[in-house]
């Protein structure tokens, strides 16, 4: 890697914190990441730690020293890529009373979650053709980037809805294998629970989630690019940054070609929403 390469990170953790210990840890935390330049976002919670972070690599390693150096974090498992620009603007640390919300009371992965499936597994049982439902638990926007081959999308506008969506699968799906996947984990680990409780027999989750999958099989079942919550937009199954764009109006993802049309104006409309906008301007 160049001297001039970013590193970017991500990592979460369900663990039972105490409230008064994220109090305490929150404001030095936050100085002391943007004392050494980091930018990006971590979300403590009773519930456990998610973050995402972006800088050069003597500054992301320092902070990550800095984060697994609390007890409850010790153990954080990393995902890590690479790019030419920081992908945040800022460097937050919020609290919140949950790392991922969903729309139904009492998931906790802390004391039971799905068994995983680690990425070359599952290729080997898409090689070998197995009967296994794929469900895609991410929302409509990222899902239209790219998806595993005839994977189940609930048309989610947000993960908060997973609970009602999955709850209208037809039945017979409850007898099969289900590998369910989202970016990095974090969803599928409250997903998992909630369709073992709505009478699901045998319910995998992806292990690190897509990235993860990128990063050992590469391209593998797998049609076109993997949306991410940062200035990149979109990684391919390289792990590297593309063309797509996000609309500064209505936030959907666009592709090159998208970016093309005459309903495609920096910062003011796109195709998705340029008849909302036009209308409203008129």
């Amino acid at each position: 890697m160049g001297t001039d390469t970013i590193k970017n990170i991500a990592a979460y953790k369900f663990v039972d914190t105490p409230e008064r210990f994220i109090q305490e840890i929150r404001l030095p935390l936050r100085d002391y990441l943007r004392r050494i330049g980091a930018r990006g976002t971590v979300i403590l919670s009773t519930e456990g730690i998610n973050l995402f972070l972006s800088g050069t690599e003597s500054v992301i390693d320092a902070a990550w020293n800095c984060i697994t150096g609390y007890a409850p974090y010790a153990d954080l498992a990393l995902k890590e890529s690479y790019s030419e620009s920081i992908a945040f603007n800022r460097m937050l640390v919020k609290i919140k009373e949950y790392i991922i919300p969903v729309d139904v009371e009492d998931v906790r992965p802390v004391e039971r979650t799905g068994p995983r499936i680690d990425p070359r597994t599952l290729k080997e049982w898409l090689d070998e053709g197995k009967d296994v439902t794929l469900l895609d638990t991410r929302n409509i926007y990222e899902v239209k980037l790219g998806t595993f081959h005839n994977a189940l999308d609930l048309q989610l506008d947000t993960f908060r809805h997973f609970g009602d969506a999955v709850d209208q699968l037809d039945d017979s799906l409850k007898e099969k294998p289900v590998v369910m996947f989202c970016t990095g984990g974090i969803r599928c680990e409250k997903a998992s629970p909630i369709m073992m409780d709505l009478g699901f027999k045998e319910v995998y989750q992806l292990e690190g989630g897509i990235l993860k999958y990128f990063e050992e099989v590469g391209s593998d079942h797998y049609d076109g690019e993997c949306f991410v919550f940062d200035h990149r937009v979109a990684l391919n199954p390289a792990l590297e940054e593309t063309d797509t764009a996000q609309c500064f109006m209505c936030q959907e993802p666009l592709t090159k070609e998208q970016q093309q049309s005459d309903r495609y104006e920096v910062g003011k409309y796109c195709p998705y929403c340029y008849d909302k906008v036009v209308q409203a301007d008129d």
